[in-house]
């Protein structure tokens, strides 16, 4: 597979191209286009409890939607949900990546997803408490809200970075999740709340912008979702 990107930094689109017979799989509702004759079926990876695991703990779709290219080959289109930028990283089969909320969109077949543990204080800090760890050989296409900012690390760098602004990491990253602010009072007067503190060697990748922060003005201006 190979991926051709468009119309980025603030609105990108992927093209994933595919040799004859080739499956991808894909983020359930990211497709925007594809060439006539494109199969696609949704599945539940890796078995019920895996996806369900995946949907309600890592904020991805129950279902995980694999395209195969006819005999001649084709391609499909995917996009996010939310304005910004994409990535791709190519796997190598030796250095997997951590990928946070929301943030995977494509990969290829020889791509293996499973959920990993991000800390029980991230779970009940509103921000998800599992990741998709993604391993294998291949391209990864991740997404972002905003722009695309990439921090390396040098061994024994560090770097403390909000949980709502990091998209994936390498793991050759050592990490740590805490509260930036001692106490839930401190926390709510500053307005931090988990963070991230990371240990080099290695790649992190960050988005300038907060979706729970697009959550809370569209709640603050009474333009949140109503039932």
């Amino acid at each position: 597979m190979q991926v051709r990107t468009r119309h980025t930094p603030s609105f990108g689109v992927a093209r994933l191209m595919l040799a004859p017979g080739e499956p991808v799989q894909v983020e359930s509702g990211a497709m925007l286009a594809s060439s006539y004759g494109v199969t696609v079926e949704a599945r539940a990876q890796g078995g019920f409890l895996k996806s369900l695991a995946r949907a309600a703990l890592g904020g991805e779709s129950f279902f995980v939607s694999t395209y195969t290219a006819p005999q001649q080959g084709g391609w499909v289109d995917v996009a996010p949900n939310l304005p910004g930028d994409l990535n791709v990283l190519e796997l190598d089969g030796r250095v997997g990546w951590c990928v946070t909320r929301g943030c995977w969109l494509a990969s290829a077949s020889t791509v293996q997803l499973e959920m990993q543990w991000g800390g029980f204080k991230n779970l009940f800090g509103g921000e998800g408490g599992f990741m998709t760890h993604a391993t294998g050989q291949g391209p990864l296409v991740v997404s972002c809200y905003g722009a695309l900012d990439v921090v390396t690390l040098q061994p024994g760098e560090y770097v403390t970075i909000d949980t709502g602004h990091v998209v994936a990491y390498a793991d050759t990253v050592q990490s740590r999740l805490r509260q930036m602010s001692q106490g839930a009072v401190q926390s709510l007067k500053s307005g931090e709340g988990l963070v991230f503190d990371f240990a080099g060697p290695g790649q992190i990748l960050t988005q300038t912008r907060n979706p729970r922060g697009l959550v809370t003005w569209l709640q603050a201006n009474g333009l949140g979702a109503r039932s």
